[in-house]
């Protein structure tokens, strides 16, 4: 199982200065990936700003978003953005989606947060358009460059939907910031619809864990803030956040078990001394 790490884009009062150099310093300790955690109304740093200069600042780690709320995107608009963020990177994005649950995040108007499982089907077929350089606004110019891919996707959800989506779209899975034993579930629905559909092989299985080192009350504190208007659930992520090396070990081996591909662990805070005391307990 590979391990990752996340870049702190939506830490309440991050400084959005520590992000390029955070993700060097994680690419030298030897993280698989740099994921993100994104949404509109909260005073962080947007997942595709975050993965920007993320991509700027490395040259072999991945890049993640987990999870991206694609609705509240016009579709044309988000594609092109992640076409550059994959070209710049050297195609090393991927790009994990869900729809979205609070109704502050959706501020483009035309696009609230109603019908968000047909849209974002629409939108899945806009962004494969534009990835292939299909003319768009009714011209004759594709909005990419050549040598555009189609990025790779990965969907989370706890709907039967999403893991259809997730089979027809996708290359796999992201697990919800939660308790392994709350995630095995989900693990088998993915492996399911994919079975269903007729993939070969096997969903990729990316789990997700909060961590704190330095300071976990500060880090429990401000997870439990990003999710304090889905009520008791804000209890029981701020609650899981890691803070020891038997606890960080411990995650990595349910996990493991559990048959995930790769565990990104989120920070909490925007410390960067907990990048490299994270890679000593767990790479």
């Amino acid at each position: 199982m590979k391990i990752g790490i996340g870049l702190p884009n939506q830490v309440r009062d991050m400084d959005p200065r520590v992000l390029p150099g955070w993700a060097r310093r994680a690419e030298e300790a030897g993280f698989s990936t740099l994921g993100t955690v994104g949404r509109t109304a909260y005073p962080g740093v947007m997942d595709t700003v975050a993965l920007a200069a993320a991509a700027g600042a490395t040259e072999r780690i991945g890049l993640l978003s987990n999870v991206m709320l694609a609705p509240v995107w016009p579709p044309v608009l988000l594609a092109k953005d992640l076409a550059g963020i994959d070209g710049v990177s050297g195609h090393r994005l991927t790009v994990g989606l869900g729809i979205g649950a609070r109704e502050d995040d959706f501020v483009v108007a035309g696009l609230g947060p109603k019908g968000l499982g047909k849209r974002i089907d629409a939108d899945l077929e806009t962004y494969r358009s534009v990835w292939d350089a299909e003319p768009i606004g009714g011209g004759v110019n594709p909005a990419v460059p050549p040598g555009t891919r189609r990025v790779p996707l990965l969907f989370g959800g706890s709907a039967p939907a999403s893991f259809a989506r997730m089979a027809k779209w996708g290359e796999g899975y992201v697990g919800g910031s939660v308790p392994p034993e709350m995630v095995a579930g989900s693990f088998e629905q993915a492996r399911a619809a994919w079975q269903a559909a007729g993939r070969e092989g096997s969903p990729r299985l990316v789990a997700i864990a909060y961590f704190a080192l330095a300071d976990p009350e500060q880090g429990r504190g401000k997870v439990w803030d990003y999710y304090s208007n889905f009520g008791d659930f804000a209890n029981v992520v701020a609650g899981g956040v890691r803070s020891t090396a038997e606890d960080l070990r411990k995650a990595v081996s349910c996990f493991a078990d559990m048959g995930a591909d790769e565990l990104i662990f989120n920070p909490a805070t925007d410390n960067p001394a907990d990048i490299e005391a994270l890679a000593e307990i767990v790479l």
